[in-house]
Parts: C-alpha cells; sequence; structure tokens
C-alpha cells in the first residue's frame, strides 16, 4: 500500500529548485529561519552528480536542513528519507537525516527520537546516501519511532567539525508500509498505533486506534506482553501471535469471533481466558453465549465468578456458556475451610445465629452442622459487628447456645459473590471434579439458572450447591452425576448431587451414580420426572437411605416417570424451627406416579417411601402413590413405606386423603393399599365377625372408615337358611384399631368382601 497512491498524500519535498524559503535552518517549524536569506547555503543549478542541489557549509555544533511544510506520519504508513551528500571542502562533517515529531495540535512530542543512523564523510567528491525510516510502530528497521505524532519537519542535519563544505540532493521521502506489511496486508498491526509489547507500556488507546482503523480488517498482535489499564472493545477480527495483560476490573471485549480460543489466545492462561471471556460476555449485548469451543479448562483454585466482573453484583439477563470442560489440578486452594464456633439460636429469628463467636473467619456459603441442624442449611451472609449469621433455613432442634462446625466447600464455579443472578445457562459442560473440588455454588438469589446436558465427575463433596435462593425456578435438565465415593457402602458417604431452598425446581432426565442423596428440597412446587438415581453399593444385607429428600413437609411436589434405585423418597421437616404441628399443612402435597423403585440385597425392614417426623402431632394429608412398581432382588423387604418415628410420630386419627392404589409389588412382603378391599371367610356362624386388614394399610394406619361390604355368595345360618339383612359396620377396633367389624341380627357364616381405608377421603 502507498498511501500517496491510495489516499492522495504528498511526501515528497518541493526541490531545492523552487526555492529556499521552505527550507529552515532551525527545527522547520513556521518563523524560523530560512536558508533564503543565510549566506551559509546557496543553491547550485549545475553540479556533475546532482541536477541541482544545495551547497551548504557548516557553521554550528549542529546544522540542521528541515523542510517546513508538515510531512504527515499515520498510523501503519512508513516513510523512508534519504539524502545524497558529498564533501566539497573543508573539515569533514557527520551527516544524518533528522525532523520534528509534532503532535495533532502543532507542538512538539518530547521524548522521541529526532534523527536516525549518522555517515561520516571522508573523502572529496564522493556521493554517500543518508537515510531513516520514520513510522508510529517499534518495528523492526524503524529508526525514529514516533507513536502518536501527526507529522514531520523532515531534513538532514549535520555534526562534527565546523567549517566544512558539503552539497545535498534534493531531500527524498517515500512511502515503504508495503515492505513491513508483505503477505500481511489485510491485517492492521497495533505496534503501527504505538503498541509496545514490553508488558508495561500501557497500549489500550493503541488497540483501540488500530480497532478504528481496521475496518473489517484483521487486528495483529505481533509477539510480546502487552499491557492494557483501561476497558478496550476490538470490533473487529484478532489474531494473537503475542499476549496480553488485564487488571480484573478492566475489560477486554473482543466482539468479532467472541468465543473462549479467542481469550484464550489473548491471555495464554486457561483460568484467566475464562473469566475475561465470561465478564466479557456479561458486558455486551452482541452475543448472549459463550462457546468454549470444547476446551478442556484446568483450574488450580475456585472460579470467583462475581470476582471475574467485579463492577457488577446483580446480573439478571441471559447468558449461556456451553460446550467444554472444566478440570481440577490439584492444588491447596481447594481444601474445605473449616471453623467451629459458638453461637446461639432461637425460633424467634428462625434464620439467625447470635452471639457467633469468631465470625470474622466464617466464611459465606459455609455448611452448618450442628446439633439439631437439618440436611444442607448453608451460610447465606453474616455481619462482623452484629456477630450474627444469616442462615438459609430454619434449625429444628438447637435451641440455646453450642458450638456449630462451619465448612466451606471450594467449588469449580462459584456464583456466591453476586447479590443476585439470574438466566445463568451452563449447557453441555464436563466438570472433572477429580475428588478435589466440587461443582457449582450458586448465588444466594436468583431466578432461572438452567443447567443441562452437563457432565458432574467425582465432585468432592457436592455437585450442585444452593446456599440461598438461586434455585428459585431453577433447572437440571439431563446431567449425568457420578460421585467420587462409589466403592463406600451408603452409611459411609457424605456427597450430595444437589440441592433447592426456593420453589418451583424442575429436576428432568438425569442419571445419578452412588451419592448418600441425590437430592434435597426445601421448596414447593418441584417437578422431579424421567431420572435415575442409583444410591446402592455392594454390600449384602446393606442400609439404605433416602435418595431424594423433601424437608417441606407439605411440599406441593411431583414425582414421575423416574427410576428410584436403591434409596428411598423422604419426606421431613427437618427444616422447621418449630416442627411440632400448630396451624401449617402436615405431611402430604406428594404425588409419586409412574415409577420404577427397585432395590437388591438389603435389609427387610428397608422402605421406598419415608416419612420422618421432626416433631408432635403431624399426620399425612394428601400424598399420592399411584401406578408404580416396586420390586426387591435377592431378598424380601417387609414393606414399601413407614413412618420413621425417631423424632415423632403421627396422629392416625386425622389423616386425609391418602391414595396408595394401581401399585405392583414384587418380593415385598405385604403391599400397601389404600383403599383395600380385602375378602373375610367366616366359617363359624356368629353374629359378629371381626375382619383384619392384614397390614394392607399404608404407614401402619387405622381402618378408620368402610366404604363398602358385599356379601360374596349367599350368608346363612347354622341351618343353612340364606340370611338377606345388612350388618352393621364398626371401623378402627381390635389391635390398635386396625379391624373392621361387621354385627348381624343373628349368628351367621359366609363370605364378603369390604373396603376399608386408614383416612378420611374429605
Amino acid at each position: 500500500m502507498n498511501k500517496a497512491i491510495t489516499d492522495g498524500l504528498i511526501f515528497q519535498p518541493l526541490p531545492f529548485r523552487a526555492g529556499l524559503g521552505v527550507w529552515s535552518s532551525g527545527d522547520g517549524t513556521p518563523g524560523s529561519d530560512t536558508y533564503a536569506g543565510s549566506g551559509t547555503g546557496v543553491f547550485v543549478a549545475a553540479d556533475l552528480d546532482f541536477a541541482g542541489c544545495l551547497e551548504l557549509q557548516k557553521t554550528q555544533t549542529v546544522t540542521r536542513l528541515r523542510y517546513m511544510a508538515e510531512t504527515p506520519v499515520l498510523p501503519g504508513c512508513y516513510l523512508r528519507v534519504s539524502a545524497k551528500v558529498k564533501a566539497i571542502a573543508g573539515a569533514f562533517p557527520a551527516v544524518r537525516i533528522s525532523g520534528y515529531p509534532g503532535a495533532a495540535n502543532g507542538s512538539k512530542i518530547g521524548g522521541l527520537p529526532e534523527f536516525g543512523p549518522s555517515v561520516q564523510l571522508d573523502t572529496y567528491g564522493e556521493v554517500l546516501e543518508v537515510s531513516a525510516i520514520i513510522g508510529t510502530g517499534n518495528r523492526t528497521g524503524v529508526d525514529m519511532v514516533w507513536p502518536g505524532a501527526a507529522f514531520g519537519h523532515l531534513g538532514v542535519e549535520l555534526t562534527g567539525p565546523n567549517g566544512g563544505i558539503l552539497r545535498i540532493d534534493d531531500i527524498l521521502i517515500e512511502d515503504i508500509s508495503a515492505a513491513f506489511r508483505g503477505e500481511l496486508v489485510a491485517r492492521v498491526d497495533v505496534r503501527d498505533f504505538g503498541a509496545v509489547g514490553n508488558g508495561s507500556t500501557d497500549c489500550s488507546d493503541a488497540f483501540e486506534a488500530a480497532d478504528a482503523a481496521a475496518n473489517g480488517r484483521e487486528i495483529l498482535i505481533p509477539t510480546g506482553t502487552y499491557k492494557l489499564a483501561k476497558d478496550v472493545t476490538l470490533e473487529n477480527p484478532t489474531f494473537f501471535q503475542g499476549k496480553v495483560t488485564q487488571v480484573a476490573s478492566k475489560r477486554l471485549i473482543l466482539k468479532h469471533r467472541f468465543n473462549y480460543e479467542t481469550y484464550r489466545q489473548a491471555f495464554g492462561n486457561e483460568q484467566t481466558a475464562f473469566q475475561k471471556a465470561y465478564q466479557a460476555l456479561l458486558n455486551f449485548s452482541d452475543h448472549e453465549s459463550l462457546d468454549l469451543c470444547g476446551y478442556r479448562i484446568t483450574l488450580t483454585q475456585p472460579v470467583d465468578m462475581q470476582a471475574a466482573d467485579p463492577a457488577r453484583n446483580v446480573f439478571e439477563s441471559r447468558r449461556v456458556i456451553r460446550n467444554g470442560q472444566f478440570e481440577t489440578a490439584a492444588a491447596a486452594a481447594w481444601s474445605t475451610t473449616t471453623v467451629t464456633s459458638s453461637a446461639s439460636y432461637s425460633s424467634s429469628t428462625q434464620k439467625r445465629l447470635s452471639n457467633v463467636a469468631n465470625v470474622a473467619n466464617i466464611p459465606v456459603g459455609s455448611l452448618v452442622q450442628g446439633a439439631g441442624v437439618g440436611r444442607e442449611v448453608y451460610v447465606t451472609s453474616r455481619n462482623v459487628g452484629a456477630q450474627t449469621v444469616e442462615i438459609s433455613q430454619p434449625l429444628y432442634g438447637a435451641q440455646g447456645t453450642q458450638t456449630f462446625t462451619f465448612r466451606r466447600f471450594k467449588y469449580m464455579l462459584d456464583f456466591s459473590g453476586y447479590t443476585k443472578f439470574s438466566n445463568v445457562v451452563l449447557d453441555d459442560i464436563e466438570f472433572v471434579c477429580g475428588g478435589e473440588a466440587s461443582g457449582i455454588l450458586l448465588p444466594p438469589a436468583g431466578l432461572i439458572n438452567h443447567i443441562k446436558d452437563c457432565q458432574f465427575n467425582r465432585p468432592k463433596d457436592r455437585a450442585i450447591t444452593s446456599p440461598g435462593r438461586g434455585c428459585q425456578g431453577m433447572m437440571i435438565d439431563r446431567c449425568n452425576f457420578v460421585s467420587n465415593e462409589q466403592p463406600l457402602p451408603v452409611q459411609s458417604r457424605s456427597t450430595i448431587a444437589f440441592n433447592a431452598n426456593a420453589n418451583d425446581v424442575k429436576v428432568r432426565d438425569n442419571r445419578a451414580s452412588r451419592f448418600r442423596h441425590f437430592g434435597v428440597l426445601s421448596g414447593a412446587g418441584n417437578l422431579i420426572t424421567g431420572n435415575h438415581w442409583f444410591c446402592g453399593d455392594d454390600e449384602t444385607n446393606g442400609i439404605r437411605v433416602g435418595g431424594l429428600i423433601f424437608t417441606l413437609a407439605n411440599s406441593k411436589s411431583i414425582v414421575t416417570g423416574n427410576y428410584v434405585d436403591n434409596n428411598a423418597i423422604e419426606m421431613t421437616n427437618e427444616h422447621e424451627a418449630t416442627p411440632d404441628f400448630s396451624n401449617q399443612f402436615s405431611f402430604g402435597g406428594l404425588t409419586i406416579t409412574g415409577n420404577i423403585f427397585t432395590c437388591n440385597d438389603v435389609a427387610d425392614y428397608f422402605t421406598f417411601i419415608t416419612i420422618k417426623p421432626f416433631g408432635s402431632g403431624h399426620f399425612i394429608h394428601g400424598p399420592s402413590v399411584v401406578s408404580n412398581v416396586f420390586r426387591s432382588l435377592n431378598g424380601n423387604i417387609d414393606r414399601v413405606e413407614r413412618i420413621d418415628t425417631s423424632f415423632g410420630g403421627v396422629d392416625y386419627d386425622r389423616m386425609r386423603a391418602v391414595t396408595f392404589a394401581d401399585n405392583t409389588f414384587h418380593s415385598v412382603t405385604k403391599a400397601a393399599i389404600n383403599p383395600v378391599t380385602l375378602q373375610h371367610d367366616q366359617t363359624g356362624t356368629s353374629g359378629t365377625w371381626t375382619m383384619g386388614t392384614d397390614g394392607y394399610l399404608p404407614f401402619g394406619g387405622k381402618a378408620r372408615f368402610v366404604d363398602a361390604v358385599a356379601a360374596n355368595g349367599p350368608v346363612r345360618t347354622g341351618s343353612n337358611d340364606a340370611v338377606f339383612d345388612a350388618p352393621h359396620v364398626e371401623a378402627g377396633v381390635g389391635s390398635g384399631q386396625r379391624s373392621v367389624r361387621l354385627t348381624w341380627s343373628q349368628a351367621v357364616k359366609g363370605k364378603v368382601r369390604f373396603q376399608a381405608r386408614m383416612d378420611n377421603p374429605l
């Protein structure tokens, strides 16, 4: 490219024959002395070597010859200034190209080189050439690097002894930019705009100037390290041979080819590259997703997602991170922080610990453990001055003062620094935790965060943790969770795939293998569909625990179409500060339909559905267990359902709307059915028939109501006469009130079918 051709710019000075009034003996600026009125320089029209030249006598320590017109200096344009000279008489001086670097406002730019290589004259009449290359970029071969210059007053200057006389041919200024571009003509080099890859010079303005000039061409960042001390946005494509550095608070937004690979090329370090790409994702609207391009990103410490973009702590626009892998490298940064501290708890402030000793050392996001603390209770915030800690859930039995343990797990992606963060989608990402780290720590507040098609391999403690209410409306779809505790028996495990504190969580089509719990759900309105969670082990007569835990007694949730493998669905109220029944909803509101339940090699007392009250006075209201298949392999189990009375029982006289119907039972000693239809065969005559429900009523319920009685064939007296009157029916008789009594008008015998139930259906 030649600017004189493409843009019509004039670089070449006027020849000496046009007059010496435009040639300065000073710095070349307007008002400086010229050779038109000086006796030290005259025009020579005829010379054997030059077709018109300037004859000059050296009279000063530095004698200058500068063209007074402003020769333009442009980014990316390189000028070669040359002159032919010969000594005529007197002392021999040295000659060099020189110039005045001018800013756009006309002032001189200080600190820039003002002359090129020197040529020493030593023979009279010998023609020598002196030259230098001037440009804005620090490129190999550039003698006078003038970043920020807009023009120059260019020429030659003489140094050395005075008194010599020499002749100078017309000075030549030519655009040689093509020599620096070569095959890179379609690229704009940031060095041409003043960038210096020394790691310390701020190149922010140079990068943006190059972008402004690119006009669709690719921007070249050559070998070197370029510091960006400001926010920089590049609209055009970039090609990184060198690297950039930038503090976390400043942003590099690469709009063209926006993906992780581009940032990896820019920053070199994988974790830094991801953080800067994520920061850019949040700070411009041209892209809604960050493609990790299938790369494996090695993490040596947790990624504090908020610290990657410290200017904001709230974000609620949809953004997607997809298509890659995070892998941990063994490092001390993954070690769990454990703090023990004395604190007080009162049910009057249900989500607060008071008088917390050592409160400043308790990290936000820590798991709270202690007497009377339910599962998956986390620190949501702390107030050091007030010595208080806010927690995600109330404590069922921790009144008074005790020593609590706070365990802060370390997560590969940690969103806990946000005040609120919504609508993030993590798509098709593998988290290779390697037993070193946990997976994702959600923000303390947020809506509709979505994790889909992801792999969680061997999380150390948790795959997905919600420390607050950042799980409202959360969706977990088609993910695979593989525990780090595969060889351990169930009772020795501690890992959990996910938890949620808020409402309306959707968990669909996932698979989980050998965690202690698949999920702990503390909110209502959950949809759990199409999942397979396997929590078994290789033990004979092994212990099984809850795989899916609902800690809100009446969870208003649906569990349908799942494969519940070697674990139980457990309903508790362990997240109530006053767990005794008062005026809240009691256990129910859970629909369990169309699931496969299976177990193998388990103790016969294992059950698939467990209700565990943490207080007194509770009852069951409105669960529906319909059209499921229950199967035990390698040994029978007694039942599929039970009440765990470790902390409290239930009021069997208040059972309401319990549906346990149309299920299939294999290798289960006693099926659970409500209402249950049974047959009674009275072989001897009696006026009172007592008919047991034989343990079919769920949860050990009483036979509270009899919906129907029908004779199965004739009812006869002892003399074999048929009796056609109806009996009087009494429910809830006998041991535990689990039998039904029929009273006839006379002693009779025969068979009847009856339907009994353990609840009030209304």
